[in-house]
């Protein structure tokens, strides 16, 4: 209620000041904050005042008065009364809070709004493409290795130009590109009063694959991220409650430091009684992927959440193999022509239904046998599948069950496999929204609230295990999840979940390990999400940075 009201005195004005001058109070814990947001040319000035004790600070922003779907920005350092968003778009009004943490809880400054640049909108940029010597206005482009194209966005006066990728350069308007394999260029236009906009140049080059094992791709993966909970939901992408995925998400991953994106994807909810998959889910994955490869990620596609008949027993063998195979020729199919910035994963945590045990033979028998039947399917639909990168699975990807009954499939291609395991140990402290472990490692101070046997001496040996049976026999690993849930009500700056997030991400590296984060979306106490799903601010810039920093 006191928000809504510091919105209406806002929306009304004060004492006839201009609207981003006004300032908007919050209290609770017996401390008030009140906030003011300034547009500028090249930023929004946010300042504040304190009236009070806070033990924390944090910003966040919307484009919009509603505070349900905000983004932080930042976690100034509680000392803080200012701070300077210079990643606010050129005309765009922004809605800005100060969170602040008191012994009595969490609570919110009134909401104050700012449009950086108010004058200034960005231009919208028309792209051209001349392949075979005439030029189309299109941003996709299909190259012949060896041949030109030459990337031609317009306005053709006016404002500057700047490019990336497909080895574009320097300043001028129109590239011309030789490309010896599919890439992605990107044009940014800053036009006269400073507004910026991009344009996706995506190029194939049909039947391009480098001549990279699994391993030397590992070395360019790293770090990783899942969109967990979109394509994997059930019955439809929304019903988790994240949005469609969009193509500034994946942006804004890209732009943070990460390198790769897993999308998990449930598919057997979008397939007939015979396994057919609807031709329209097929067309939204696509879309989604090419997202992700129109910004130069690397793109891991699986099945996800497949436990209803994928099922480890010799019972069900029969049955899941041949679904198994029906569902990856269809998605081989489809994705037969993409070069080898796609890898598909076959399978996900594979497990007998509720029991959480050492598997017995039989299970690990069934699921080295799907393992199996997935390679086999994909490099019999040809194209670049033959030799497509392709990650399977130890039993629920757990490391000791992998460590002890994994056998690698047999493959008509040569080295050109991942294994895949998931790290999310100690359960109590990474997984367990219920339990009092919160604390983590050598600087843990309390006995009672930590899970002592699983420190850093136990990360660094189930991750050389993996590295000595597997990496180091050239079978890279992917952890293809892994991550701590925030727990506030006992650390709210999140110190252990950032120092388990560094030493877990730096062992797994320098393992050869490539660590792909599991990212829900959803920014709540005991989650795991990073980045807003709709606009693709950063929840938790620090971690983020810890995550990114580790991996290299």
């Amino acid at each position: 209620m006191r928000a809504l009201l510091s919105t209406l005195l806002l929306a009304l004005g004060v004492s006839g000041a201009p609207l981003a001058q006004a300032q908007s109070c919050g209290s609770g814990g017996g401390t008030t904050v009140c906030l003011t947001a300034t547009g500028t040319t090249d930023n929004v000035q946010l300042g504040w005042t304190v009236s009070g004790n806070v033990s924390r600070l944090e910003v966040y922003r919307d484009t919009d008065a509603d505070p349900n779907g905000r983004s932080r920005i930042a976690a100034p350092g509680s000392s803080a009364r200012s701070y300077t968003d210079s990643t606010a778009a050129n005309g765009t009004p922004y809605w800005y809070w100060v969170k602040f943490t008191t012994n009595g809880g969490s609570y919110n400054s009134g909401v104050a709004t700012a449009t950086r640049n108010s004058s200034c909108t960005p231009t919208a940029i028309t792209p051209y493409i001349s392949a075979n010597g005439s030029w189309t206005q299109t941003a996709s482009a299909s190259i012949t290795a060896g041949n030109s194209a030459i990337l031609g966005p317009q306005p053709v006066t006016g404002g500057s130009w700047g490019w990336s990728g497909c080895g574009t350069s320097g300043s001028a308007r129109e590239q011309t590109i030789t490309p010896a394999a599919s890439c992605t260029a990107t044009a940014t236009y800053t036009n006269s009063c400073g507004a910026k906009s991009t344009q996706a140049f995506v190029i194939t080059v049909p039947g391009s694959m480098r001549d990279l094992t699994s391993v030397q791709l590992s070395q360019q993966m790293s770090p990783a991220w899942n969109i967990g909970n979109s394509l994997d939901a059930s019955p439809n992408e929304t019903n988790w409650g994240n949005p469609l995925i969009n193509q500034q998400l994946l942006n804004a991953v890209k732009a943070a430091g990460f390198k790769t994106v897993r999308i998990p994807v449930s598919w057997n909810q979008y397939a007939d009684a015979n396994g057919n998959i609807s031709p329209t889910f097929m067309a939204r994955v696509t879309e989604v992927v090419g997202y992700a490869r129109n910004v130069g990620l690397y793109v891991v596609l699986n099945t996800h959440h497949e436990g209803s008949w994928l099922i480890p027993t010799y019972a069900y063998q029969a049955s899941a193999n041949a679904r198994l195979a029906k569902l990856w020729t269809q998605i081989a199919n489809n994705f037969k022509n993409y070069d080898d910035y796609l890898l598909f994963a076959g399978t996900n945590e594979v497990m007998v239904s509720g029991d959480y045990g050492p598997p017995t033979a039989e299970y690990q028998a069934v699921q080295n046998g799907f393992n199996q039947v997935f390679v086999d399917t994909v490099r019999a639909t040809g194209g670049n599948n033959a030799k497509r990168h392709l990650v399977v699975q130890g039993f629920n990807t757990n490391i000791d069950s992998t460590y002890n009954g994994f056998i690698k499939p047999n493959d008509s291609a040569t080295n050109r496999m991942f294994l895949e395991v998931h790290y999310y140990d100690p359960y109590h402290f990474a997984l367990d929204g219920s339990s009092n472990i919160w604390q983590w490692g050598a600087t843990a101070t309390n006995p009672a609230v930590t899970e002592t046997w699983a420190n850093e001496a136990y990360v660094d040996a189930q991750f050389q295990k993996m590295k000595s049976r597997f990496v180091d026999a050239g079978l890279p690993v992917l952890m293809g999840e892994y991550g701590a849930i925030l727990k506030s009500e006992y650390d709210p700056a999140g110190t252990y979940r950032t120092a388990w997030t560094k030493y877990v991400t730096k062992s797994a590296f320098q393992h050869g390990i490539v660590p792909v984060w599991w990212d829900n979306g959803y920014d709540a106490n005991h989650q795991f999400g990073l980045f807003n799903r709709y606009t693709g601010a950063q929840y938790f810039p620090e971690l983020i940075k810890a995550i990114v920093d580790n991996a290299k």
